[in-house]
């Protein structure tokens, strides 16, 4: 169920529509601590139940990857009509390891095919604790 706030005009977005906006997706930004300061990187994404799953090399988001918090975002906006919509994961990001066999084997079944070059050999999920998401009609 969306709700909307009377002073601003944005309306919330529920859980499964989050979700679903989610699942529609391919590309994301990831949020990450890099030292003392946040980072974002795009990746590109599929989903694995509520969890958020890509591939990395050796970098900063592999070294961010030990249960550190973290998020991502997608949105969906259009400049014309003054609309848009975001949807935020916030959670803790961790590398898929062979050790965690199920999980391993079932994200490497997953199509998720990045854009930029390099082996990508590393699975990374977010696990998210809060999925929350917000809409601005057009004027």
């Amino acid at each position: 169920m969306t709700r909307l706030n009377a002073r601003t005009g944005l309306e919330w977005i529920d859980q499964d529509e989050c979700l679903e906006l989610l699942a529609g997706d391919v590309v994301g930004r990831i949020a990450v601590i890099d030292g003392h300061a946040p980072a974002i990187f795009p990746v590109n994404y599929v989903m694995d139940g509520d969890n958020i799953v890509f591939r990395t090399d050796p970098g900063t988001k592999l070294d961010a990857a030990e249960r550190a918090a973290a998020c991502f975002e997608i949105d969906g906006i259009d400049c014309a009509s003054r609309a848009g919509w975001s949807v935020v994961a916030t959670g803790r990001l961790e590398e898929v390891t062979r050790y965690d066999t199920r999980t391993w084997l079932r994200v490497n079944a997953l199509a998720v095919e990045p854009w930029a070059g390099g082996a990508k050999a590393h699975w990374m999920r977010l696990i998210p604790e809060r999925i929350t998401g917000r809409r601005v009609r057009g004027r």
